[in-house]
C-alpha cells in the first residue's frame, strides 16, 4: 500500500510539473522570423505575435469627431492592454483627436480602415518633457506624438492614418533666435558630458519640435501598413532600438526637417515596400552626434531596405550627417526615386563627427532625376559651422562603399567624392551605373584612394 501511495504521488507531481511547464511555455513570447539575404552576416529579423486580445479605445471613453481630446482614453486602453499581457489597442473608423500617445510593452496600436488619429498642435499638450533626442544629441524635450521608451514588442499597424495638425508648430520651422540659442546650449552640454537629465529643452523659446514617432531604446518594433500625413519634425525615428520591421507604409510630410524614416544607433532592421514623399531626406541612416555618440558607442548596423519608393526627397538613401557612433552593414536594393531627389546615395560627415562608415551597399536601384547619383562629402556642417565651435576634431574613416546596377534618367553628375586630406576616402566601388542626360559634369573626386569604376556610362551631356 505504501509503495502504491508513493507511486501515485510521484505520478501526480509529475503531471503537475508537466502542466506547469506547458502553461509557462504558452506564456513565452512567440515570434515569426524573417530571413534576409545581404552581403554581410545578419540574423533573421523577429516579428512578435501579439496576443489575441482587443482593447478598443471607445471602451475607455474615446469620442470620435475630432473635437474632444482622447489623450486619456488612449492612455487607459494602452495601460489595460499592457497589464493584461499585451494585445491590440484598436482605433475604429472616424477622427480621434489626441495629444501624445505613449506605448507600453506588448502593445499594438491598430488603426482600422478609415481611422484618423488627429494630433493636437498645442505644444503645452506635449508636456511634461520626456527623454528623447534632437539632431543626434540626447535631451529632455516635448513628448513625441507617438512615443515609447525601453519597451519590448511594440507596434503600430492597420491601414488608418496618423495626421498631426501643423499650424501651431509652423512658427517654429524658421529656427528663431531663441531656438538657435537653445541649440547652442544643448550642443555645449553634449560636448562637455553634461548629464542628460540636465538638458531640459522644453522651456522658454527653445522651440524644439517633437518627432512624430520616436521609439527610444526599444526591442522588436513593428510598423505596418498605416499612412502618415505631415509631421512637426522627423517623421519616424528609431533611436537605440534593436530589431524591427517597417513595411507597407505611406509617409507624406513636406514641412521643415521632415525626414521620412531615421534609424539612429539602431540595429537589425528590415524596411520594405514603403513609399516616402518628404520635404527632407527620405530613408536615413544616422548614429548620433559627436561626443554623445562616442559616449553611447552603438553603431547603426545590419539594416536591409528593399522594394521602397521615394517620390520626392533630398536623398533616396542618406547616411549622416549625425553618424558619430558609426555606420556599417547597410543594404538598399530594388528601390526607386520616382520623381526627384537631390542625391540617390549620399554619405555626409565632417571633422567633428568621428565614427566610421563602411560596408554600405546600394544595388539594383533607379531614379528619374537627381542632383548626383552618388556623393560623399566630408565637410557638411550646415548652420553649425559658425553657430558653435569645434570642441574636438575626429575624422571619419570611410571605406568599402558599393553602388552597383543603378540608373538615373537625368542628373547633374554621376558621382562626386569630397574626401578629407587627413584621412582620404578609400575603396569605393561603382559598377554598372547608367545615366541619361548629365547636366554639369560626369564625375569629380578629391582626397581618395582606390575609386574603382566599371561600366559607368551616360547617354549625353548638356555642358
Amino acid at each position: 500500500m505504501r509503495d502504491k501511495l508513493i507511486k501515485n504521488l510521484f505520478i501526480g507531481t509529475a503531471a503537475l510539473l508537466c502542466a506547469g511547464q506547458a502553461v509557462a511555455a504558452s506564456r513565452q513570447p512567440k515570434y515569426i522570423e524573417h530571413s534576409v539575404t545581404a552581403p554581410f552576416a545578419m540574423e533573421p529579423v523577429k516579428e512578435y505575435v501579439f496576443p489575441d486580445r482587443q482593447f478598443p479605445i471607445t471602451r475607455y471613453g474615446a469620442k470620435a469627431g475630432g473635437t474632444v481630446s482622447n489623450t486619456q482614453a488612449f492612455a487607459k486602453a494602452i495601460k489595460a492592454c499592457n497589464k493584461a499581457g499585451g494585445g491590440r489597442v484598436t482605433v475604429p473608423r472616424g477622427e480621434w483627436l489626441t495629444g501624445p500617445i505613449h506605448l507600453k510593452s506588448n502593445v499594438n496600436l491598430h488603426l482600422e480602415e478609415g481611422a484618423v488619429v488627429v494630433f493636437s498642435d498645442n505644444y503645452k499638450d506635449y508636456l511634461p518633457a520626456v527623454q528623447t533626442s534632437w539632431e543626434g544629441m540626447e535631451c529632455f524635450n516635448y513628448s513625441p506624438l507617438v512615443y515609447a521608451f525601453d519597451c519590448d514588442n511594440i507596434a503600430i499597424t492597420g491601414t488608418g492614418k496618423l495626421q498631426p495638425r501643423i499650424k501651431g508648430w509652423a512658427p517654429w520651422f524658421k529656427r528663431p533666435k531663441g531656438h538657435l540659442e537653445a541649440s547652442k546650449q544643448l550642443y555645449t552640454w553634449a560636448s562637455t558630458d553634461a548629464p542628460v537629465e540636465q538638458r531640459q529643452m522644453a522651456a522658454g523659446e527653445s522651440n524644439m519640435r517633437p518627432h512624430l514617432i520616436h521609439f527610444n531604446r526599444c526591442r522588436n518594433v513593428l510598423l505596418d501598413s498605416f499612412h502618415i500625413n505631415g509631421a512637426p519634425f522627423w517623421t519616424i525615428h528609431l533611436f537605440l532600438c534593436d530589431g524591427g520591421i517597417a513595411r507597407n507604409l505611406k509617409v507624406y510630410a513636406h514641412n521643415h526637417n521632415n525626414d521620412g524614416i531615421d534609424l539612429e544607433m539602431t540595429r537589425n532592421m528590415l524596411i520594405e515596400n514603403c513609399q516616402f514623399d518628404q520635404g527632407d531626406d527620405a530613408i536615413v541612416i544616422k548614429s548620433g552626434r559627436n561626443r554623445d555618440a562616442w559616449r553611447i558607442g552603438q553603431p547603426t548596423e545590419n539594416v536591409v531596405i528593399r522594394n521602397c519608393k521615394v517620390i520626392r526627397g533630398h536623398c533616396l538613401l542618406g547616411i549622416g550627417s549625425e553618424m558619430s557612433g558609426g555606420v556599417r552593414n547597410i543594404l538598399m536594393e530594388h528601390c526607386e526615386a520616382t520623381d526627384s531627389v537631390f542625391r540617390m546615395m549620399y554619405l555626409k560627415t565632417n571633422h567633428r563627427r568621428g565614427g566610421f562608415i563602411h560596408h554600405v551597399y546600394m544595388r539594383n536601384c533607379k531614379g528619374t532625376c537627381a542632383g548626383r547619383m552618388f556623393e560623399i562629402d566630408t565637410d557638411v556642417l550646415y548652420q553649425w559651422k559658425s553657430l558653435v565651435p569645434t570642441y574636438e576634431t575626429r575624422i571619419t574613416p570611410i571605406h568599402d562603399i558599393f553602388m552597383e546596377n543603378c540608373e538615373i534618367g537625368r542628373t547633374d553628375a554621376i558621382y562626386e567624392i569630397k574626401g578629407d586630406a587627413r584621412l582620404p576616402v578609400r575603396d569605393i566601388y561603382l559598377k554598372n551605373l547608367k545615366a541619361g542626360l548629365v547636366y554639369r559634369f560626369v564625375n569629380k573626386s578629391e582626397n581618395t584612394f582606390n575609386v574603382y569604376t566599371d561600366n559607368v556610362t551616360y547617354t549625353a551631356t548638356a555642358f
